[in-house]
């Protein structure tokens, strides 16, 4: 490879996962601003008088400042993580990056849906156990009216067995979203049973359908896009040659699909009362009762839904540039393809 051609690799790779720093970032910042009460990068650029921003109505105090000058240098360690590890990778050619960023949607994939499998379980349990009286004699009275609180359940409940979720994909393989796909039809098919033959139903048994029905379908979107499963106007793109099929799909994530993810996070995220943000934040509910108490995770799944079709869309633009370029694809691409479970 000549110097300019590993010249513009580098700046590829490294602006690659730039994006995908910056879209972490973004969404780090977001949790320590609404939900740890730190300042922020623009308000600390405000209060110092950067770029023109209007002053503040109340200057920080010392401990803010002190705190926003944290998340600056937060964003700075990302963004510079980025360049750094292109440089100290010389070798990796986009084909195999655009493979290990694939691997990590995979990984965050898998991760989620063993997540939603489990909240959904466990949150439907409690709500049975719960309308039916017997929740009390398990746990207590105390515990009970504990559990009936939507912020306590989420974050005692709900996140302890997210992130369960997010270690058992550490070890078992397989995405998976052909057995939820089965558990929504049972879930359904539960219902049935219980309402035309028990005469029984209960909210929480509509909401686990629901649940686990936008998590199949948001989160099968960025898994899709791996696997090439997305619908396109294939009668014309169908006659593409493979650079014509290169040039549609890095032309069109860039253009359209990171666009598209960037514009659900800062619509979604900008503010603490945005239509994603006020949700999460106040453990959002549906009004029915003794239903489940996860709708707000349900918003939740937009965000991951733009993140993991963010990153495998930088994915699918590194892939179009290594076609273009007549990258070949070596042996231990494919290999790593392959450790990835992709």
């Amino acid at each position: 490879m000549s110097a300019e051609n590993q010249a513009v690799t580098l700046l590829l790779r490294s602006s690659a996962w730039g994006m995908v720093a910056l879209a972490l970032l973004f969404l780090l910042n977001n949790f320590l601003i609404f939900w740890m009460d730190w300042p922020g990068p623009l308000a600390l650029a405000a209060h110092q008088g950067w770029f023109g921003l209007e002053p503040l109505p109340q200057p920080l105090a010392d401990g803010a400042i002190a705190l926003g000058w944290i998340q600056i240098a937060i964003i700075c360690v990302g963004l510079g993580a980025s360049v750094v590890y292109s440089l100290v990778t010389p070798r990796v050619g986009l084909r195999a990056e655009a493979d290990r960023l694939s691997g990590f949607v995979t990984y965050l994939v898998r991760s989620l849906f063993w997540a939603v499998l489990l909240v959904g379980l466990v949150d439907a349990l409690i709500s049975f156990l719960r309308v039916e009286g017997l929740l009390v004699p398990l746990v207590g009275e105390q515990i009970t009216l504990s559990l009936g609180k939507n912020s306590y359940r989420g974050t005692y409940v709900h996140y302890p067995v997210m992130l369960l979720g997010f270690v058992i994909a550490l070890f078992v393989r397989g995405v998976g979203f052909t057995w939820l796909a089965l558990l929504v039809v049972l879930s359904q098919f539960a219902i049935v049973i219980t309402r035309f033959i028990f005469s029984y139903e209960q909210a929480f048994m509509g909401d686990l359908v629901r649940f686990w029905y936008a998590a199949l379908f948001l989160f099968g979107s960025a898994y899709a896009l791996i696997t090439e499963g997305h619908v396109r106007v294939d009668v014309l793109y169908a006659h593409f040659s493979a650079r014509g099929k290169a040039w549609a799909n890095g032309v069109g994530s860039i253009l359209m699909g990171l666009p598209l993810c960037w514009v659900i996070l800062t619509t979604g995220m900008w503010g603490k009362g945005s239509s994603l943000n006020n949700p999460l934040l106040s453990f959002e509910i549906s009004q029915q009762g003794y239903g489940m108490y996860v709708k707000y995770l349900m918003v939740g799944f937009l965000v991951t839904f733009a993140v993991t079709m963010l990153i495998q869309f930088v994915s699918y633009f590194l892939e179009s540039i290594a076609e273009l370029r007549g990258e070949p694809r070596s042996d231990s691409d494919r290999d790593e393809t392959a450790a990835s479970g992709v």
